[in-house]
């Protein structure tokens, strides 16, 4: 009985946002919650703050690639950022006290949270310890899908559609940064507007104007979409010869109708892909690209986290709310 009642009371407790159940915002519940225990190649970082993704939203409803069956009290979250409070044995590269922010599978929505060491990067320069939880998803999603499998080159061209997301405002100042030409389609005037005074070089309202008569002769090298749908075949007529369509979601529909002589005709790739699923590997070496070419434009200023609003944890039901609206421009964030 002692042995047990010792036992209890070195578990200690951490509050986080838990996943209740499939369903809306409000089954997003904060509660109690054992405190995680890094593991020999982890460290355990003391959040200041953690982004909501879209990705957050369709593991929350519970339906697409995830699955049906939610683990039991899933705590959502992609990346944070805070300080390291504790080190894993086999951990040399970070130690306690570091200031990071990491990529993370899941569990960013909590006072607490352990991670691979090689996951976690260190604060850009001028980037406060709070805003720097709008940096990793995004930049690992880009660098990973426009990069890497779109192969984008200095001096082409780059559509993203929805341009004013996180995804979106932070590929398009990577890519402009990178000396490629930036495209981007939005669907009210007042994104026009941000995109245009943030530097990219054409923007669409779709609302007003079919992107795909307007660039019909513009040969886009690569494109980065997440909406999917009947835009895919429009997609595949703009780019270029030899040209790059990357999906990263199908918020439109994923069920799609193509020509594939439009592909064969101009030599195209048609690729994608889920960032969570990737392997540990693939994720450390995405960290160690993205710190190599991508954290020297943050200390230039030429990228910068751009930021919607600010949450306190408690009210990430809300913040689900905004990021499903649609109505945000930037990224969203949940502070402690």
């Amino acid at each position: 009985m002692k042995n047990r009642l010792s036992l209890a009371r070195t578990i200690q407790i951490m509050h986080a946002i838990h996943i209740t159940k499939s369903g809306g915002p409000e089954v997003l519940q904060l509660q109690e919650t054992p405190k995680p225990t890094p593991e020999n190649n982890q460290v355990l970082i003391k959040i200041k703050a953690a982004g909501i993704n879209r990705s957050d939203v369709i593991t929350r409803q519970n339906t697409g690639t995830y699955g049906k069956d939610l683990p039991p009290s899933l705590i959502p979250g992609l990346e944070v950022s805070g300080v390291i409070e504790e080190i894993g044995a086999d951990v040399t590269d970070k130690k306690v006290g570091d200031a990071v922010c990491a990529l993370i599978a899941d569990g960013g929505y909590a006072e607490y949270v352990a991670v691979e060491s090689s996951h976690c990067l260190p604060i850009p320069e001028g980037i406060s310890l709070e805003d720097a939880a709008a940096i990793p998803e995004a930049v690992f999603t880009v660098w990973f899908n426009i990069f890497m499998l779109g192969k984008l080159q200095r001096g082409e061209k780059l559509l993203i559609h929805g341009g004013t997301s996180g995804i979106g405002t932070t590929g398009l100042q990577m890519a402009k940064a990178w000396g490629c030409e930036t495209y981007s389609t939005v669907g009210t005037e007042e994104k026009k507007a941000f995109l245009e005074k943030m530097g990219v070089d054409q923007v669409i309202n779709y609302k007003d104007k079919a992107f795909e008569e307007v660039w019909k002769d513009e040969n886009i090298d690569v494109i980065l979409d997440m909406v999917g749908g009947d835009y895919t075949q429009k997609n595949l007529e703009i780019l270029n010869k030899k040209g790059r369509l990357v999906y990263i979601n199908g918020m439109k529909s994923t069920d799609v109708n193509i020509n594939l002589r439009t592909i064969m005709a101009k030599n195209l790739t048609l690729t994608g892909s889920f960032l969570k699923p990737q392997s540990a590997a693939v994720k450390t070496q995405i960290a160690q690209e993205v710190e190599k070419n991508i954290w020297p434009l943050f200390l230039s200023k030429a990228v910068q986290p751009i930021i919607y609003q600010k949450f306190p944890l408690a009210e990430a039901a809300e913040a689900h709310r905004l990021m499903e609206s649609s109505e945000h421009i930037g990224k969203i964030l949940l502070v402690m």
